[in-house]
């Protein structure tokens, strides 16, 4: 008889955990998807918008695993021919030999350059930081001299990791650390780094510190340019995009999990999970047609941790797992989109650009004085996320709020103008070049490391009590995930159910062994 399993959540975990227990035709399972909202991808979903397309959170499709490298290509194929701005611009990237034409399939796997700088006072700095001349050009001799002498200081004199504001001292030194890391981490989390646990760090920063800059900068100063050389996490210099974003992946996951088998119920949002003897035996969801309850004999929740235990029902949780789980930080995402016809900042970098724009994907906005936290260009991430790409700009504004805040209760008109005012401010655009604006919130976007998070593992080994339930993803596990990290989790979820495992440690073991944080001559999906 098969086994029913239940799938709470449509995102990466979710979907790749479908697609791995029906894999090679496997007639074992009957897997249901339920996902609360009328939408494929979570947080790494695609919106459309008048012709347009906005990423949530911006995507970059790269993993030190070779198995996540194999399953994005085998589901979307390397481009083959040249992409429209790459054969406009005549620029040169690495074509898979046979792979499809972006100009004539829309299934396709693009190569795009990695372009993150910081801004800061009205200046571009290379993110990650780096030690070149036009950081030091930027930064001034005598503010250079300090970051060096702060940094020979941290060196000498290590600070005890006990908070990420000490850890990004040890790496950086106290100078720098405020420059470019107290101000944004406030923003984006809402509490200074001094309030925040170090995990987080070893999670996002993975090996970066300015000896690892320095390594990178000499590494490619004294390497040809053919050898293979080994590069720290964050200093990939390329990466794969989907044609028309991310969502378009999970997307097609998603009808390949239905052509398997696999039943796929949008506007299904679990609000209770029954729990009797150690087990997980249906899940209560709201739904358009009022209350459904969904039986199962096995359980993959990707939703929260928070509303996962504090809606267990029958069996409840005692008081202190409960007040665990309902203390756990969240931090809620506002993302504002503008179609404007150009923007005011220069390029003055050697790189080509459709109507030479800046090229960056992302950029990190490190003033104090505006909300904002971050800058996408989706005309560089791919020219298929724009209309008309060589003749407007579309950019995404990103902001790190708290739902029920007063930005997150702002209507659209509100919202759209505050974001339009900052970036006057900043000198980034003119209010009168806006063509088009579209506002886009997601909830619980970002697991945070403070208040009840110290006591994580308790939760974790209360969880792990329910033999028939298994926690993957960003959101199940609450752990700042990427997107591969989140894949891992749900294949070693599905490993485990096919071989009647109810050991969770290689699950919960993803992101954090120190085996997986070691370099490699590729890097990682960041989003």
């Amino acid at each position: 008889m098969k086994k029913k399993v239940v799938i709470i959540g449509a995102g990466p975990a979710g979907l790749t955990a479908a697609n791995e227990l029906l894999k090679d035709g496997n007639q074992d399972y009957d897997v249901v998807i339920l996902e609360e909202t009328k939408v494929i991808g979570g947080i790494s979903q695609t919106v459309r918008y008048h012709g347009n397309r906005m990423d949530i959170g911006g995507h970059r499709f790269f993993s030190k695993s070779d198995e996540i490298m194999n399953w994005w290509q085998e589901l979307m194929p390397l481009q083959g021919k040249d992409a429209f701005d790459d054969k406009v611009l005549g620029r040169e990237k690495p074509l898979e030999e046979g792979g499809p034409d972006p100009e004539q399939d829309d299934r396709v796997m693009l190569v795009r350059d990695r372009v993150s700088r910081i801004y800061y006072k009205k200046h571009f700095f290379d993110y990650p930081v780096r030690m070149s001349a036009s950081t030091l050009k930027n930064m001034g001799f005598f503010a250079t001299c300090g970051a060096g002498f702060s940094y020979l200081k941290a060196a000498m004199f290590k600070k005890k990791e006990d908070s990420l504001e000490n850890f990004y001292i040890n790496r950086f030194g106290k100078k720098l650390y405020s420059m470019f890391f107290e101000g944004y981490t406030e923003k984006l989390w809402g509490r200074h780094p001094s309030e925040i646990s170090a995990d987080w760090g070893s999670q996002r920063v993975k090996g970066l510190s300015i000896r690892a800059v320095l390594k990178d900068m000499f590494s490619k100063v004294f390497s040809s340019k053919k050898k293979k050389r080994e590069v720290e996490t964050s200093l990939i210099e390329q990466f794969w995009y989907p044609k028309y974003g991310p969502g378009q992946l999970w997307e097609l996951a998603a009808e390949r999990a239905q052509e398997k088998g696999a039943r796929l119920l949008k506007g299904y949002g679990v609000k209770s999970v029954v729990c009797k003897n150690g087990r997980i035996t249906a899940v209560v969801c709201e739904t358009e047609e009022g209350e459904k309850t969904v039986e199962g004999d096995i359980f993959i929740s990707s939703m929260p941790v928070k509303d996962l235990v504090c809606g267990m029902t029958g069996d409840k949780p005692p008081r202190e797992i409960y007040d665990i789980a309902d203390g756990l930080p969240y931090r809620d995402f506002v993302t504002v989109g503008l179609l404007v016809n150009q923007l005011s900042l220069v390029n003055k970098t050697k790189m080509k650009t459709l109507g030479n724009i800046v090229p960056d994907c992302w950029i990190y906005v490190q003033e104090t004085n505006v909300k904002l936290g971050r800058i996408q260009i989706f005309n560089n991430w791919s020219p298929y996320m724009v209309k008309d790409p060589e003749h407007t700009v579309w950019i995404g504004l990103e902001y790190f709020c708290a739902e029920g805040d007063e930005f997150w209760e702002m209507d659209d008109k509100e919202c759209i103008d505050f974001a339009i005012g900052e970036l006057e401010s900043m000198g980034v655009i003119k209010a009168e070049e806006v063509l088009d604006s579209h506002r886009e919130r997601v909830k619980k976007a970002y697991p945070a490391y403070f208040d009840t998070y110290a006591h994580i593992n308790t939760l974790i080994e209360y969880l792990d009590g329910f033999d028939n339930l298994y926690c993957v993803g960003r959101n199940g596990q609450h752990r700042y995930n990427n997107m591969d990290h989140s894949m891992l989790t749900a294949i070693r979820a599905a490993q485990a159910i096919k071989d009647g495992s109810t050991d969770r440690t290689e699950i919960w073991n993803v992101n954090t062994e120190k085996e997986y944080h070691e370099t490699k001559s590729e890097a990682k999906a960041e989003d």
